[in-house]
This record gives C-alpha cells, sequence and structure tokens, in this order.
C-alpha cells in the first residue's frame, strides 16, 4: 500500500472544516479500496496555520478542559489563551476528536504534520 501526501493550505478557513477535511483524508475514506478496519489513509501537511479563523464568537467563548483526576483539579483554558501559546495543538486536538475511537486513532493521528 502506498500512502500519499496530501498538503493543505489552511489560511482564512474555519477550524472546524479543515479538520473536517484533515480527518477524511487521515481515515482514508476518499479512496475506492476504504474499508474501515484497515488503515489506509494518507499523510497530511498544514501550511499557514496562523491564519486559521473561528467563526462567531468562538474565539472569544471557546474553552479548553483538563482534569488533573483529583477532587477539584478541573482546568480550563480560553481558546485565545490557548491558541497564542500554540494553535497547532488547537487544530491537532479537533482532528483527534474527529478520528474514530478506535486502535488505529493514534497511529493516524501521527501522520499529520503541521508547518
Amino acid at each position: 500500500m502506498k500512502r500519499e501526501t496530501h498538503t493543505i493550505d489552511v489560511s482564512n478557513k474555519s477550524l472546524g472544516r479543515a479538520a473536517t477535511q484533515i480527518a477524511t483524508l487521515l481515515i482514508g475514506k476518499q479512496k475506492e479500496d476504504y474499508q474501515p478496519h484497515a488503515d489506509k489513509g494518507d499523510f497530511v501537511v498544514i501550511k499557514n496555520i496562523g491564519n486559521l479563523v473561528l467563526t462567531g464568537r468562538k474565539e472569544k467563548d471557546k474553552t479548553y478542559y483538563r482534569h488533573s483526576g483529583y477532587p477539584g483539579g478541573l482546568k480550563s483554558i480560553p481558546y485565545k489563551k490557548f491558541a497564542k501559546r500554540d494553535q497547532a495543538i488547537a487544530l491537532k486536538k479537533a482532528v483527534y476528536g474527529m478520528l474514530p475511537k478506535n486502535k488505529l486513532r493514534k497511529e493516524r493521528i501521527k501522520r499529520l504534520k503541521v508547518e
């Protein structure tokens, strides 16, 4: 099986729309021999991540949560602060959430590269 490399320019694209396009390529749904149990997806390279946009009020209202596992350990960080640190992580989290929740998920997300 030969994997292709797709380069996607995400400048002036919505975060969710770019993430769906990337997830589809990583899964391999665009191929004619697609099978859900087989990992036949391609490599994806992302360019111009700094020009990614959020629609509506999401830039102010969107928050990311994580929990330490201890009582009272819920931490939240707004998107604006999160994107300042690294916008590529926000895109990777969006794509990771759109991949099927199975054993192939970690292998598929490894084929995503952000430049």
